[in-house]
């Protein structure tokens, strides 16, 4: 049975002591970051904490798009005058995106549960589990350790990230009851599963139907059909724009080929700018491979961004993979 990590006396001290927070998740933020850092938000208010929502953005997804007036981008002077950081959803300030440059020298600490890019400076507060099912669920057992109930709005914001970071389940392993005891616990503070589904899954654009037949028509089988590959033109990333992409039903739809060990995406999102996209389903370790090109995330789910063209990097990922799938050849 999976156990949490306590929550750290450290983390507690840091927010009971402090008066202002800069909550700051990762760039590219998701269901799992964004839930995170408003559940977090409306709990410090509730304790007559200051608290100031910061993402680098871009809200790429639509199920997350309405929270993007909630969160600044560049915190200025006056929001950092005795402010102190809280990194949610990732493990250093370099994955926070142009952020780094607002909340760097101020008081630190970091709650995540990837296993990637842990790199604290001295003095930063550090909440750590690898074993987490999503940040939300830490968020949690944060709220409650500092001896409060989620309310409703808080539940609802726990479950969206909880169920973001999990598929639904989906991700979750035998033995580990402990994460099905704690989506217990929202839903019993109020939280709708039913309504959880719908925003995450609903809402999609008719254009996310095109590209998602455009990227299908491009998918590519290597090692014998255990990795798939796709990638999305700059082109179509110009006509179709953040809001036509749905990354989750692309992944699995490509998940659920007989064979299928990982996925590749690439995205040109500029002219000299890619986006990769990596998923796997059990034993290939994708933070692995998004770790070695700069990137982070988790086991099966993971991504990284590189200035590159398609042509070009393509077969540098494909080499990567070529190590895990044919072992000879990474001797």
């Amino acid at each position: 049975m999976v156990k949490p990590v306590p929550v750290p006396q450290e983390l507690l001290d840091f927010i009971r002591t402090g008066t202002k927070f800069l909550l700051a998740g990762h760039k590219e933020p998701d269901g799992d970051c964004i839930g995170s850092s408003l559940a977090l938000a409306s709990a410090l208010r509730r304790l007559g904490k200051e608290a100031i929502l910061c993402s680098a953005g871009p809200f790429k997804r639509t199920e997350i798009k309405s929270y993007e007036p909630l969160f600044t981008s560049s915190p200025g002077e006056a929001e950092r005058r005795n402010a102190q950081v809280i990194i949610i959803d990732c493990s250093s300030q370099e994955r926070t995106g142009d952020l780094e440059a607002h909340i760097k020298d101020l008081p630190l600490a970091l709650i995540d549960h990837h296993c990637t890019g842990v790199c604290p400076g001295e003095g930063t507060v550090v909440y750590l589990d690898p074993e987490a099912p999503s940040a939300t669920s830490m968020i949690l057992a944060l709220i409650e350790a500092l001896g409060l109930s989620p309310t409703v709005e808080e539940a609802e914001y726990l479950l969206f990230g909880f169920c973001t970071d999990t598929g639904f389940f989906r991700h979750i392993d035998a033995g580990n009851m402990e994460a099905f005891a704690c989506a217990g616990r929202m839903v019993g503070a109020g939280a709708s599963p039913k309504n959880t589904f719908n925003a995450i899954n609903g809402g999609k654009s008719f254009n996310s139907r095109i590209l998602l037949g455009i990227q299908l028509s491009r998918v590519e089988e290597y090692f014998g059909g255990r990795l798939i590959y796709t990638c999305e033109e700059y082109e179509e990333t110009r006509r179709f724009g953040l809001e036509g992409r749905d990354s989750d039903s692309l992944y699995q739809l490509l998940l659920s080929v007989v064979h299928v060990e990982a996925i590749v995406v690439i995205r040109q999102e500029t002219p000299e700018r890619c986006t990769v996209g990596l998923r796997s389903r059990d034993w290939v370790d994708v933070a692995a491979v998004a770790a070695d090109f700069g990137g982070g995330g988790h086991k099966n789910a993971a991504g990284f961004a590189r200035t590159a063209i398609i042509a070009d990097l393509k077969p540098t990922i494909l080499s990567r993979f070529e190590r895990i799938f044919t072992p000879a050849a990474g001797c």
